[in-house]
């Protein structure tokens, strides 16, 4: 029950409508236990007494009592819904909103496809326990006591010996809940991996086939879908054992009620109605203690998918703002950066290594070296996409947590490698970071990052749905909608993560020379494994294992014959080549 607990606040505000739902449960649970008396006054008081004139207004009486029951069915399982439903649309919202807030280091680990599935599956679990399985245990708790009074009233002694079978009953039930629980957990995950493997293979469609893994994926998947199976035969195993054993007891209790009731009629202490009345109350606490396995059922997926839930829910967001009143002015861009180093976690080498540099406005920091030096961290820090291990990065001479993380970000304009667009027009992607830019606004980024022309080929201009991840254009295209994104946003600090490596050299060159204009008066972050997208930086910093290897402009590091000249070496001896043989 701590789960429930732990997620109250989703569903009792909604509460009245349970209240509601449950009274007229309550009412309807009432009328289901009235039919075994109706049956026995009829067979006592009217076929053995031959007071058949009674008949037609027990008949009306009867169907009276149905239509209650039925207004009183529509509106205990309209409200139960309505309960049900209101608790997990908070519920989601409050998940997906919990996602948006969570570090980069929490994504690192994820599973998309679990996370689907925690998102989808998982929440409509937790859904269906509160519409329909927690009235389901209170009904049969009502029907139970209530019958349970009913036979009483007919009889003591019978009543004890119908219902001493109902301990071991219990304890079946008890041991059932213990094993089907854990069963259920596995299930769950395992569902989250095989949609984790189809969501993989969805998106990396391409890759599969022109590398011809068809058969590959297709085995990986029968695995998963296999130990899926698997796990759902595991829990149909204990269900299987347990659900015999369950009906049994209760037939014995049935066996007990006909001898000994039988017995009783005989010695006229019993009436033959009371023994059928008997008969039909004492399924009504049977059916409802076996069918407890259904309820506990339902109730051992809520709570495996309520715990999954909470998974997510009590992540800790690590990267917050802090408490005090911060700064929430638009920054002008003045970046430094002291002393900074960052280790992933405890155990692994440090991705950065005693990092300094100052950036102010108007100036451009050019960020070199092999994969895996710590470039795109440098920039990941920046953004409070991760916290620093040591050090301190100032941003306009404040410290980077004194801003609050909306003014930070909404300052920031980056261009990563790998271009995500989302299935919208291109209008609507390239104003994502400014949602009220104007069309001119829009226009004018687009050209400035020399996406305007190819833009207006297109069948329907900036209007142009785009497909999936930006499905029907080209990595260059992509890369250059991208950078008119973050134009767009006007930031005051740019982040270029090797921004034009998806296109041509005469493309990039027109970028760069158009971004100069964007570039003037802000802080300008360029990494990129060309040196051509970064010697005309201010200054240029060539990173090694996460620690700065040298430092100074293009010319000044040509001179120092270091890593940066064996680079520059290296991507242009083949040009220096072609030159010297044409020339000859």
């Amino acid at each position: 029950m701590e789960t429930f607990k732990k997620l109250k606040a989703f569903y009792m505000p909604y509460k009245n409508d349970f209240l509601w739902s449950m009274a007229f449960l309550l009412i309807m649970t009432g009328i289901t236990v009235v039919y075994p008396m109706v049956l026995q006054f009829t067979i006592d008081d009217v076929v053995l007494k031959e007071q058949f004139s009674l008949v037609p207004w027990i008949a009306l009486g009867f169907v009276g009592i149905m239509v209650i029951k039925g207004v009183a069915t529509y509106f205990h399982q309209y409200l139960g819904d309505m309960f049900g439903i209101k608790s997990v649309y908070r519920l989601r919202n409050e998940l997906y909103e919990k996602l948006q807030r969570l570090p980069f280091r929490y994504y690192d680990n994820a599973k998309t496809g679990d996370l689907m599935s925690r998102l989808t599956a998982d929440v409509e679990g937790f859904r269906f326990f509160l519409s329909f399985g927690i009235a389901e245990l209170i009904r049969f708790i009502i029907l139970i006591a209530i019958s349970l009074c009913v036979m009483f009233y007919y009889s003591v002694p019978l009543t004890f010996v119908t219902i001493a079978a109902l301990p071991f009953l219990a304890v079946a039930v008890y041991r059932f809940d213990k094993r089907v629980h854990p069963a259920f957990r596995s299930i769950r995950k395992s569902f989250g991996k095989l949609n984790t493997n189809v969501q993989e293979n969805i998106s990396g469609i391409h890759t599969v086939k022109s590398l011809s893994r068809e058969d590959f994926e297709i085995s990986k998947f029968n695995s998963s879908n296999n130990e899926y199976r698997q796990k759902y035969l595991d829990t149909s195993d204990v269900w299987a054992k347990y659900f015999p054993l369950m009906e049994f007891i209760g037939n014995i209790s049935v066996v007990a009620l006909l001898g000994f009731g039988g017995y009783m009629v005989i010695n006229g202490t019993l009436k033959p109605g009371e023994l059928v009345a008997f008969y039909s109350l004492v399924w009504y606490i049977m059916w409802p203690i076996m069918n407890l396995g259904f309820v506990i059922n339902l109730f051992s997926q809520s709570k495996a998918s309520g715990e999954r839930l909470l998974e997510i829910l009590e992540a800790d967001e690590e990267i917050t703002d802090r408490d005090e009143q911060l700064s929430r002015e638009k920054l002008s861009g003045h970046v430094t950066f002291k002393n900074v180093s960052l280790s992933y976690n405890d155990e692994d080498v440090p991705a950065l290594t005693n990092v300094s540099f100052d950036a102010p406005p108007g100036k451009t920091i050019g960020l070199i070296g092999a994969t895996g030096s710590g470039k795109t961290t440098v920039t990941q820090l920046m953004t409070r996409f991760y916290e620093a291990t040591s050090g301190q990065i100032l941003l306009d001479g404040k410290d980077i947590k004194d801003h609050t993380i909306k003014t930070l970000r909404g300052s920031i304009g980056v261009v990563l490698q790998e271009s995500f667009l989302f299935s919208t027009t291109i209008k609507s992607n390239i104003a994502y970071g400014n949602p009220n830019a104007t069309m001119d606004e829009i226009v004018n980024a687009a050209k400035r990052a020399q996406a305007h022309d190819f833009i207006m080929e297109l069948p329907e201009g900036y209007d142009t749905m785009l497909g999936e991840r930006g499905m029907g254009l080209s990595g260059g295209q992509k890369q250059r909608i991208s950078i008119a994104r973050a134009i767009c946003v006007d930031p005051s600090i740019l982040i270029l993560d090797d921004s034009t490596s998806a296109v041509d050299m005469e493309t990039e060159f027109r970028i760069q020379k158009d971004l100069k204009m964007v570039m003037k008066d802000r802080t300008t972050i360029i990494i990129a494994h060309r040196i051509s997208s970064l010697k005309h930086a201010d200054e240029i910093i060539v990173l090694e294992d996460g620690g700065v290897a040298e430092r100074g402009t293009h010319e000044q590091l040509l001179q120092a014959e270091g890593p940066y000249k064996r680079i520059y070496d290296i991507q242009y001896k083949d040009q220096q080549a072609v030159v010297q043989s044409n020339a000859g």
